[in-house]
């Protein structure tokens, strides 16, 4: 496979790594601040291109890469509740190893950034009514939408694995493992309530529903268009991801010195935790971007000091 063919593959890939954790981030995330870029390497604004394993690839049997993926719209069902998902921005380092695997780098702040939303019904329609007295005392003081808002943001908790990257250009085949949680912000809910743990994750496995539009331009290091470039991007738009694999563990740490009274009632409301198969999510409209070296081997043993310089000159 040449060089060329195997870095649309695996920008494919990444396609629905990035929408899949989309789904997620539609229930909320947490916002960071980001890097502005000039050209081409505009939307590569957390690519960890000073990650060891990024630097340390050689261009020959490590190709080191920049990916973005975005996601405007789609739903993701958790339980009993579903939620329609916000644009979200994910991005990763890829090497892409001679024998056909990828490792993955996050950036130093978590691989995913998303618009935050807030759970249908709030925490009426998360945890009321109960017979539990101490949660319906709490339901009996939710008066005003200020009480009963709840503002639900994905986490990375782990780098995502077991990357395929010919599952990438393929549909209905799992590409790659993303382990996450959810924190489930509300004052009475304190400020430890999650849907699962970095101990026990929710893990996304999504699939290509479609295969996306292809496109690919060419550019200087410092990200200025040139067709006679040393640098890439490759473009991928329109595909729809799923996965309805995935398990969901329960609420835990919810509640004000509680004893996990609401968590019993979060998750009896909203049927958690939830097996796999009873969950699913769907992104719509994704847009990925890969950035690389055209001839990485040209280069070598320094493709990803080259990478790295080049990212780092496009910086304004």
């Amino acid at each position: 496979m040449t060089g060329i063919s195997r870095r649309a593959g695996l920008v494919t890939t990444v396609t629905a790594l990035g929408t899949a954790l989309a789904s997620f981030a539609a229930i909320g995330a947490a916002t960071a601040a980001t890097t502005q870029l000039n050209g081409e390497w505009a939307p590569f604004t957390r690519c960890p291109v000073d990650a060891p394993a990024l630097v340390a690839a050689d261009g020959l049997d490590r190709t080191p890469q920049c990916v973005v993926s975005t996601s405007a719209s789609g739903s993701i069902k958790l339980g009993n509740t579903t939620v329609t998902t916000g644009r979200t921005d994910l991005q990763i380092g890829v090497v892409e190893n001679a024998d056909g695997t990828s490792t993955v780098a996050a950036p130093a702040g978590g691989s995913l950034i998303a618009d935050s939303a807030t759970v249908p019904g709030g925490l009426l329609g998360l945890m009321c009514p109960s017979n539990i007295p101490a949660v319906s005392a709490i339901c009996r003081q939710i008066t005003d939408s200020s009480l009963n808002k709840i503002t639900a943001t994905v986490e990375s908790v782990g780098t995502p694995s077991e990357f395929d990257q010919t599952a990438g250009i393929l549909t209905d085949q799992t590409i790659v493992a993303i382990p996450v949680r959810i924190h489930l912000q509300n004052p009475f809910l304190g400020s430890n309530c999650y849907i699962g743990t970095k101990s026990n994750p929710i893990v996304l496995r999504p699939k290509n529903l479609n295969l996306p539009d292809f496109g690919m331009t060419f550019f200087k290091a410092d990200g200025t268009l040139a067709d006679d470039g040393e640098m890439s991007r490759i473009n991928l738009t329109g595909s729809v991801q799923s996965d309805s694999t995935f398990a969901v563990p329960g609420a835990s740490g919810c509640g004000l010195g509680l004893l996990g009274l609401i968590d019993a009632a979060v998750n009896l409301k909203t049927g958690l935790p939830s097996a796999a198969g009873k969950n699913n999510l769907t992104l719509n409209d994704t847009h990925t971007s890969l950035a690389g070296l055209l001839a990485p081997g040209t280069v070598a043993p320094d493709a990803g000091k080259v990478l790295s310089q080049g990212w780092h000159s496009a910086v304004r």
